[in-house]
């Protein structure tokens, strides 16, 4: 079993940074694949940004390219988003999110920090 707790969010202003943080649980994290989703009031859940388990590899759609950088670090358990210049269409709940590499999806969800920005 995985926990994920996320913590960083809050009120910005357009052009701001804010890094969100995911602690994850469990002995098992350098296997887990991890991910930051978001969603906006109205719509529908938006992929972020992703990390494969050993960091070698990290992706973002167009949306946050460039401004977005996921991170994490496998001996604390912990996994980051550093968000750069940020937009009011960045405001969402952003959730942490975990998989190990054979899985299919994303079976691990964290309860979602609130990020604001404002113009």
């Amino acid at each position: 079993q995985v926990q994920l707790v996320e913590s960083g969010g809050g009120l910005v202003q357009a052009g701001g940074s804010l890094r969100l943080s995911c602690a994850a649980s469990g002995r098992t994290f350098s296997s887990l694949n991890m991910g930051w989703f978001r969603q906006a009031p109205g719509k529908e859940r938006e992929f972020v940004a992703s990390i494969t388990y050993i960091g070698a590899s990290t992706y973002y759609p167009d949306s946050v390219k460039g401004r977005f950088t996921i991170s994490r670090d496998n001996a604390k358990n912990m996994v980051y988003l550093q968000m750069n210049n940020l937009k009011p269409e960045d405001t969402a709940v952003y959730y942490c999110a975990a998989r190990f590499a054979s899985a299919p999806r994303y079976d691990y969800w964290g309860q979602g920090t609130q990020v604001t920005v404002s113009s």
